[in-house]
């Protein structure tokens, strides 16, 4: 019989714990968290850390948010799960209200980024086929290099990253790779077979990386021109991250299909969708797509009280005021530490002098002074705070940026 799990260890035992039973597909910072709320986590032994990651993006309301609490506590009491044999009495007005906070037609409800991706692959092929007249298995997919929109195989296929690539194959077809932020490279790839232009706004996981102005508008011309769909990768930079309800927005841009996640379940369940207009998620019928938990009561009842608080705008304008804060505060360090950075909203990507160390050795020089960030490529270190954070918290974690960086 295996042992009862132990709840008296400290982090490094712990630690040591995970090392011969979890796969080592992460190398996470030897914090072990035990407790949080709001922007602050605390560890096993009691030591306070601000959060300056919120799950890439995924608490974007800060840990356990009262109104994200009380609406799951009130759905665990009544019903958690039907599958989709059978309607539920939460999902029509999850959906009702996402598609109307996002100015969409339709919601395809999944689980996590990666499902919303793989259900974004496929509409847009199923629409390439049923609607534009792509002959059947020729539809192909224009991606940007450096991209991150999953870890599945058909998501690795087109990705730049040979972590993530490497060792996966045989891979995918029907995806075409050209650089980020290049109109021209991306007209070139466009053709009659084309069903989609994939892309992130802002490309996080390659150090939040944000194109050029005009580019967004620029994708959304060129796929109208060129008859085939523009779909927005959203997980990370969506629901509030950048100052805006959706990043696209910075560019008044509407695209086709907007797939979200991370945030849209609250940092209490993971919850996803592809939302668009009626012409595109109306290719699938029964049978042709799905998902077990996809719109679940509970998710969606998490999910409601998310778009809930979206709702008034109120952690948009938070984004935006403070992120003002944050690029005054990073600015502030170049030349002193940082050789460079990019933010938009609460959400930075800032490049630290090699010579000073790599991104994880900063990462763990700022955890021990209690903030947590997570590195990216080379020395550059990602900052995506809860929007719930205060000005003077956000302060005090430039300060022991600072701190780190010039001491």
């Amino acid at each position: 019989m295996t042992a009862p799990a132990r709840t008296d260890r400290g982090s490094e035992e712990l630690i040591r714990a995970e090392e011969p039973v979890l796969a080592h597909n992460y190398h996470p910072l030897p914090v072990v968290v035990a407790r949080a709320e709001g922007a602050w986590v605390e560890d096993v032994e009691g030591r306070r850390y601000l959060d300056m990651l919120a799950g890439y993006s995924a608490l974007n309301f800060g840990h356990r948010h009262p109104a994200l609490i009380e609406a799951a506590h009130r759905q665990l009491d009544r019903l958690t799960l039907t599958s989709r044999a059978f309607h539920n009495d939460r999902l029509a007005g999850f959906a009702e209200r996402l598609a109307a906070l996002t100015g969409t037609d339709m919601v395809l409800p999944m689980n996590t980024g990666a499902e919303a991706v793989e259900s974004g692959i496929k509409v847009a092929r199923k629409w390439a086929y049923d609607v534009k007249g792509v002959p059947a298995d020729r539809a192909t997919i224009v991606v940007a290099a450096d991209n991150f929109h999953g870890r599945t195989t058909t998501i690795v296929s087109f990705s730049t990253d040979e972590t993530a690539r490497g060792g996966f194959g045989p891979f995918t077809p029907g995806f075409r790779i050209v650089p980020y932020n290049d109109l021209a490279a991306l007209e070139a790839a466009v053709d009659e077979t084309t069903a989609a232009v994939l892309i992130e706004p802002i490309q996080g996981e390659a150090g939040v990386l944000i194109p050029d102005d005009g580019y967004l508008a620029g994708v959304r011309e060129l796929t109208r021109r060129k008859g085939c769909l523009f779909v927005a990768d959203e997980i990370q930079s969506g629901l509030g991250r950048t100052g805006h309800t959706l990043a696209v927005e910075h560019e008044s841009v509407v695209p086709d299909v907007v797939l979200l996640g991370k945030a849209l379940g609250g940092g209490i369940v993971p919850v996803s969708a592809v939302v668009g207009s009626r012409e595109v998620l109306g290719v699938l019928h029964p049978g042709e797509h799905g998902s077990t938990f996809g719109g679940n009561p509970l998710a969606a009842a998490v999910g409601t009280a998310v778009v809930e608080l979206l709702e008034t705008g109120d952690f948009q304008r938070r984004a935006a005021e403070l992120g003002a804060v944050l690029r005054e505060g990073l600015a502030g360090l170049v030349g002193r530490g940082v050789v460079g950075f990019r933010a938009r909203g609460l959400w930075a990507g800032v490049d630290v002098d090699p010579a000073l160390g790599s991104g994880r050795e900063i990462s763990e020089r700022l955890m021990r002074e209690g903030i947590l960030v997570k590195d990216t490529h080379g020395s550059t270190i990602r900052l995506a705070p809860p929007l719930t954070i205060t000005a003077e918290e956000l302060a005090g974690a430039l300060g022991t940026l600072e701190k780190v960086l010039t001491s």
